[in-house]
């Protein structure tokens, strides 16, 4: 990690093992990208400056910005979102988990957040969730936004052993355990498409017995 020259305008972009597998295959493609204030402190807003309006934000342009880095929950806590007009209060995204923690291969926990604050939110167009180490949860849709019930027959992530992430969207979902032989930790983060709320979760896969032990 390091600082960017703040002295002219950077796009800094770091790929991840799957960004530069299909950039080798001619298939790179950006569609989404999202903006946070993270790095910027709007105490330091001087409407007292000696020098007039100009320069209330003098300090805020020059605080030093850091280069890109791939743990997003981390780059990006406080993202930018687009709310109606005259919004006067900020949706949250509430969770009952405050963590998830499987212990056995095939043990599953359901997924079901909730929009604080906007009635109804989020029942139209549903949650993104989005597993950062899909290599050792399968990530599933529970519930469709629309459908009470629903077989869960989704796109699956198959292991490939660069910690790839996998997306979906739906309104609740599981998350299973793989079997895998090291205890590892990742994060799911969740969404809300319609009212921009965000709620990251860490998961933890504990080690399978069977494959530490080597029994079969």
């Amino acid at each position: 990690m390091g600082y960017l020259d703040n002295s002219s305008v950077t796009v800094d972009a770091v790929l991840t093992k799957r960004g530069r597998e299909l950039l080798a295959k001619g298939e790179f493609d950006i569609t989404h990208f999202a903006l946070s204030d993270d790095e910027i402190d709007y105490s330091l807003w001087d409407v007292g400056h000696n020098n007039g309006s100009n320069f209330y934000g003098e300090a805020i342009e020059n605080l030093p910005m850091l280069e890109a880095f791939t743990n997003d929950p981390q780059a990006l806590k406080y993202k930018l979102i687009t709310l109606p007009k005259n919004t006067q209060i900020l949706p949250v995204i509430t969770l009952a988990q405050s963590s998830v923690v499987l212990t056995l291969p095939g043990q599953s926990s359901i997924i079901a957040p909730q929009t604080a604050n906007v009635t109804d939110g989020n029942q139209s167009s549903g949650y993104t969730y989005t597993v950062s180490n899909a290599d050792i949860v399968t990530l599933s849709a529970e519930q469709l936004q629309g459908q009470s019930n629903l077989a869960r027959a989704n796109q699956v992530h198959v292991p490939d052993g660069n910690q790839s992430s996998h997306t979906i969207t739906a309104l609740t979902a599981r998350l299973t355990a793989r079997s895998i032989a090291t205890t590892t930790s990742t994060t799911l983060t969740i969404t809300a498409n319609e009212t921009g709320g965000t709620i990251t979760v860490p998961i933890t896969i504990n080690a399978d017995t069977n494959l530490t032990t080597g029994q079969l």
